[in-house]
């Protein structure tokens, strides 16, 4: 089933537009309040946009006098909140979806059966909710989505709520069910757009500022969300044929993409916080980018910490953060050799 979106929520500020494929997953990325889950309310039915229209296989769900309600598109919507119904068993719970397309009892509690051995919970049939896991009740959850044998499947981030130790197992299973599957999942997590979908769509302001294969957006993103998403730096301006030249004048220096962008027009230099190193004063010697900027934020990770400094940021050791005082408020330079950024057309 292939899906063309067009949603416009003016109270919103939302106004975005997109194809999905037959089979294919897309992800919806960017910042709280970007419209990913006004576009997934609108996916579903449960919201009703003031203009545009979504198709799905040719069919218009919504679209100027056309409304069909969210019980009968046969779309499925899988949220943080598992959402099972507490005086059902698990395998009542799986078995409301094919029941609520109009099989018999015996159909759905055998459907039911099937698709509770597809996520690895056969043995979860018979308890309520309430003796589940988080994980479990996940699991459960999705399969309920996929027994109703949905044309069009939603996740609204559906790893949010897990502990830590469980969402790589729940990644893993959605990575096996969701394929050849048509889906729209909307995640703040680089892994499930990097494992999960074969494209993302970057919105931001109820804009889409970017889409692509996800490889492609979040290797060489054009948008600052992205950028950061992807764990990038990317500083925008004008192209050069040395470089990129920001707004304020400062030339930072790189190797041009594939294909190289054309001199004059709008470019990002994208490069990875651990290319960056950190001085507490200008250094001399060969030709490096040099940003002076000031620190305004310390995120450890692991063994390093990561230095921000606005849209910028650098990783560096601990010892690093003790020997240059950093600390928000530090004026630094970021130094980076010309050989680690790349510079992409916008």
């Amino acid at each position: 089933m292939s899906a063309q979106v067009e949603v416009v929520v003016a109270e919103r500020g939302v106004d975005v537009a997109f194809d999905v494929a037959d089979g294919e997953t897309v992800a919806l990325l960017g910042p709280n309040g970007a419209g990913k889950s006004t576009t997934l309310a609108v996916l579903g039915g449960l919201l009703r946009p003031d203009a545009g229209r979504v198709l799905l296989d040719g069919e218009e769900l919504t679209g100027p006098g056309r409304w069909v309600a969210p019980h009968a598109r046969r779309t499925a919507l899988l949220a943080q909140d598992p959402l099972l119904f507490p005086h059902l068993s698990v395998l009542e719970n799986v078995a409301f979806g094919p029941r609520s397309t109009g099989s018999g009892r015996r159909a759905a509690r055998t459907a039911a059966g099937h698709w509770l051995g597809e996520v690895d919970a056969a043995e979860l049939a018979g308890r309520r909710p309430a003796q589940l896991s988080g994980g479990q009740a996940q699991r459960v959850a999705v399969a309920r989505a996929l027994a109703a044998e949905p044309r069009l499947l939603l996740l609204d981030e559906p790893m949010a709520a897990l502990d830590v130790a469980v969402a790589p197992a729940l990644r893993a299973l959605l990575r096996r069910v969701l394929a050849d599957r048509t889906t729209v999942i909307v995640t703040h997590h680089v892994l499930d757009a990097l494992l999960l979908a074969d494209r993302v769509v970057v919105l931001d302001g109820g804009r889409v500022v970017e889409q692509g294969a996800t490889a492609d957006v979040l290797s060489r993103p054009r948008s600052g969300f992205a950028a950061r998403f992807a764990g990038l730096n990317l500083v925008a301006g004008t192209a050069t044929p040395d470089g990129v030249r920001r707004p304020d004048g400062l030339l930072l220096h790189g190797t041009p993409g594939d294909p190289p962008p054309v001199d004059g027009a709008d470019a990002v230099a994208v490069f990875r916080p651990s290319a960056v190193a950190v001085h507490a004063q200008p250094p001399g010697g060969s030709p490096r980018n040099v940003l002076p900027v000031v620190v305004t934020e310390l995120e450890p990770l692991g063994d390093l910490v990561r230095v921000r400094a606005g849209e910028l940021a650098a990783d560096v050791t601990m010892a690093s953060v003790a020997e240059l005082g950093l600390a928000p408020g530090a004026a630094v330079t970021f130094v980076v050799k010309a050989t680690e950024v790349e510079v992409y057309a916008r």
